[in-house]
């Protein structure tokens, strides 16, 4: 067997994990290829040497024959590592050393159970729909994908910025707001729901469409099928704004429309039985934490 292990850096509480996590592949005498700057991390500044057998750089030099993605971290490792491997047919399995992790959701005391159920092949596979955004008359980004959400955002000027969406060739609405967020089922637990946007489960095939601090107060989140196209074009006082894909943000002129599809593949992730979405809520979220419920 042959597996890649993904990350940036970790704290040095994470060692106890990484000791088992590593032990327990090179005893089961499996191929590891490990990302190269998280294996200077590890090597450099917690003088901790993981087991490998090769190293990668970028998803250029990346082995597209393992068979599983181990993401080490929390849930920004994770998409990190969709940006970073760019492979969509090996299924990606989160481990988590952050706090809430709803992608990277093995925690900390499950590795050595989760790492025999894994190679026992006992375990799930969700697939993950994924935006492709195209930004008209302007130059699109290395990698035009996310995960989670695309957002556009005002720049740092106080103003708040107009909006116009349009769902197929239909006006839905002209936002005067902070921003607003395009999601998809995986991105309604993240940056939409912080705003009030509501819960999806993986497999719905919808988009959120959630504002940032709408100037009107009747104005609130939407649900809308993801076979739709959606189109946002953006006005303002200034010349640009900012235009986010998950953790990326980069500048853009208002002249610019933005086109915002389903891309046409899926993100495999790996789930155990017992780690069900649901279950994954009512940890994360702390359901049920009152004893009155």
């Amino acid at each position: 067997m042959k597996v890649a292990v993904f990350g940036t850096s970790v704290s040095e509480s994470f060692i106890p994990v990484l000791h088992e996590f590593f032990r327990f592949l090179q005893s089961n005498q499996v191929e590891v290829h490990i990302f190269k700057p998280f294996h200077d991390f590890l090597s450099d500044e917690l003088h901790f040497e993981p087991f490998y057998a090769k190293e990668y750089h970028s998803f250029i030099d990346f082995d597209n024959q393992c068979d599983f993605i181990f993401s080490m971290g929390g849930d920004g490792t994770f998409l990190h590592s969709v940006l970073n491997i760019r492979n969509f047919d090996i299924p990606v399995v989160g481990v988590n050393s952050g706090r809430l992790g709803f992608l990277a959701d093995i925690a900390e005391n499950q590795v050595q159970n989760a790492l025999t159920r894994i190679f026992n092949r006992d375990f799930l596979i969700v697939e993950r729909a994924m935006l492709q955004v195209d930004f008209k008359g302007n130059e699109n980004l290395d990698f035009n994908f996310a995960l989670n959400e695309m957002t556009v955002l005002k720049t740092d000027t106080s103003s708040m910025i107009n909006i116009y969406a349009y769902v197929g060739d239909e006006l839905l609405n002209n936002y005067w707001a902070d921003g607003l967020i395009i999601a998809t089922p995986t991105g309604s637990t993240a940056y939409s729901l912080s705003v009030g946007g509501p819960i999806l489960t993986p497999d719905s095939e919808n988009f959120v469409i959630t504002p940032l601090a709408p100037h009107n107060l009747t104005v609130r989140p939407m649900v809308v099928p993801d076979n739709y196209e959606i189109k946002l074009r953006v006005e303002g006082r200034g010349t640009h704004f900012l235009a986010s894909l998950d953790f990326r943000s980069v500048p853009v002129e208002l002249a610019t429309e933005i086109k915002i599809k389903k891309a046409g593949f899926k993100l495999k992730t790996l789930q155990l039985p017992e780690l069900s979405f649901f279950s994954t809520l009512r940890n994360k979220l702390m359901w049920g934490a009152d004893r009155r419920n």
